[in-house]
């Protein structure tokens, strides 16, 4: 294939990348912009194995590497939908270590061949440390997610002045190769920092702050990809890698708005550090209900908000929760359901489970819309959520939430709060609302509860 319709094949690749991003923006074009990005990527595969300049040799290795991903891919394919974050964060882990493989291997065969400008060792420079860091620091976050690292911050004294120093040290070492590309010596302390800077970026962040934390490992993994398309002279890993990195950062940004933070603060305020609980709380009650008050308390309710959470993912109780939703509308109940933008452990968590159970997005209702309303809602069912309905967002100024915007649950009339127990959620901290006087606490697995509670609501269950 010519070079000139090889370029042609990555133009209609580029502008259906651009067009995947703007259908996906919108559900109701949603799948459109998935087939579009579908196409863009079988574009530009088939375009780069059609470039005259891959030998016989090259194609061995493009097998053998396509073999190991398949393997990999398929299995991660798998998993279930509670699991998406951490799946979402090893596959930054992957997408970060290919592009700092991709920097190692060309700065040593540039070296070789005498063909590493300060341009191309920049370029290398820069790809190599975000990949690597993204890599390392993306695991970290998997691991945090999975639970088999403290989902907790994990904090030393003088920790931001190390962090700041590896950053330091590692401009410099960046510096001194553009200048002097034959410094071999500094090219491996280079790998060593990156490494090492994203394990201690990550570790000192709390679980509250995964969601963030993953949509900027994707925007860095973006801007290795763009650093790895210079190297590689390929204009469109140059978009693409731009695509990915401007919108994570964007999902990164609007992710600290709603939580009111900045990013020096997600990156260095160590937010999700577990307090001390007051004596005070420590001695207050709570109130439970039973399936069947439940029951009654929604049947005579006009308008009912459901607040979905992380113990509806982990439970994978949202067919039950569309069984409830079902039971509720065909009594002429107005059910809506309210998103906090950070509920979950991932952007667009909980807006991927409700999808899957097919519960009309024109039911799906944000958090500003919402909260001018929430003093007229009869009844609002939390579903393990935690930390996004805490009151002491507004008021007190020693949670480390203070200050983050939540959804106004208080306000209802009543509100029924399903959690397994009276564990703190995500950020380490109990949760005023359940020991407020219009609170019922239904206790139990939310796939179990809210199937009682369909059941209770369609007559079936023998106590109601």
């Amino acid at each position: 294939m010519s070079p000139q319709t090889i370029d042609l094949v990555y133009l209609v690749s580029a502008a259906l990348f651009i067009f995947s991003l703007k259908w996906m923006s919108d559900p109701k074009t949603a799948r459109n912009g998935v087939f579009a990005g579908v196409a863009a990527m079988a574009l530009a595969v088939a375009g780069t194995l059609l470039r005259p300049d891959i030998t016989a040799g090259g194609y061995t290795w493009i097998f053998v590497a396509v073999v190991l991903g398949t393997m990999v891919g398929v299995p991660l394919s798998w998993v279930p939908l509670t699991a998406v974050p951490q799946r979402t964060a090893l596959s930054h882990a992957f997408g970060g270590l290919a592009a700092g493989l991709v920097g190692i291997g060309k700065y040593y065969l540039f070296l070789h061949d005498g063909d590493l400008t300060a341009f191309r060792t920049g370029a290398i420079v820069f790809e190599v440390a975000l990949g690597l860091m993204t890599c390392t620091g993306s695991l970290v976050a998997a691991g945090k997610l999975q639970e088999v690292l403290p989902t907790r911050p994990v904090t030393y004294p003088g920790q931001n002045f190390v962090n700041f120093a590896l950053i330091g040290a590692g401009v410099l070492i960046g510096i001194a190769l553009v200048v002097n590309p034959t410094l071999t010596f500094l090219f491996p302390v280079l790998i060593v920092l990156a490494l090492a800077f994203g394990v201690m970026l990550v570790m000192p962040i709390g679980g509250a702050d995964m969601p963030t934390v993953i949509s900027l490992l994707n925007s860095y993994a973006g801007l290795a990809a763009v650093a790895m398309g210079f190297v590689l002279e390929n204009k469109l890993l140059i978009v693409a890698g731009a695509l990915d990195g401007s919108s994570g950062l964007i999902l990164s940004i609007i992710m600290c708005r709603a939580m009111n933070r900045s990013f020096t603060n997600v990156l260095f305020g160590a937010f999700g550090q577990v307090t001390a609980a007051k004596g005070a709380v420590e001695q207050r009650s709570v109130k439970s209900a039973t399936i069947e008050d439940a029951a009654q308390i929604l049947e005579a309710a006009d308008r009912v908000v459901i607040v979905p959470g992380y113990g509806m993912a982990v439970a994978q109780a949202q067919h039950r929760v569309r069984d409830v939703f079902e039971q509720l509308t065909k009594k002429g109940i107005n059910v809506q359901f309210a998103v906090h933008p950070v509920a979950g452990r991932m952007p667009g968590h909980m807006n991927v489970l409700l999808a899957e159970a097919e519960i009309p997005y024109d039911k799906l209702v944000e958090m500003d819309d919402i909260n001018p309303e929430m003093s007229q809602i009869d009844v609002c069912i939390i579903l393990g959520a935690n930390d996004v309905v805490n009151p002491a967002a507004r008021h007190d100024k020693s949670s480390p939430i203070y200050g983050m915007p939540i959804i106004d649950a208080d306000k209802a009339r009543t509100v029924l709060a399903n959690k397994r127990s009276m564990n703190p959620g995500f950020a380490g901290i109990e949760n005023e609302l359940y020991f407020a006087p219009n609170t019922l606490m239904m206790f139990g697995d939310s796939k179990v509860v809210m199937g009682e509670l369909a059941k209770a609501l369609s007559g079936e269950s023998g106590g109601h």
